[in-house]
């Protein structure tokens, strides 16, 4: 017998934001993988993971609501991190306009592959 676990969407996407830098370090410290491209890997990684891992333990894809508060509480963590970041990187130098253009792509990776592995390939609910 199959037992399903349910868990608030904020353990979701507090777990999903700790494996970010995990796996950000580990990809850009062991992998030497750097830039984009290892920002892209880690986030596909994590939202095809915490889609895998809701399906898994709720025994359902996330409902379109769920997903999208899923989706807006991931980025919301992660926005904070990044917020951080950002003060972090105006504390040591000005960045150019370039920079926080490259700084707000980064980010915005993570929430949109979530968003796009958790609503393709859905059925109308």
């Amino acid at each position: 017998m199959l037992r399903f676990h349910h868990f608030a969407l904020y353990r979701y996407a507090l777990g999903a934001a700790a494996a970010v830098f995990v796996l950000n370090l580990l990809v850009r410290g062991l992998l030497k993988l750097g830039g984009y491209p290892a920002t892209l890997l880690v986030a596909i990684a994590v939202a095809l993971g915490l889609r895998w891992l809701f399906a898994r333990l709720e025994g359902h894809l996330p409902h379109r609501g769920q997903a999208w508060g899923l989706a807006l509480l991931y980025g919301g963590v992660l926005g904070l991190l990044y917020l951080g970041l950002w003060g972090l990187m105006w504390l040591k130098d000005e960045p150019g306009r370039m920079g926080q253009l490259i700084f707000v792509v980064h980010y915005l990776t993570y929430p949109l592959s979530l968003g796009l592995a958790l609503h393709l390939g859905r059925r109308a609910d």
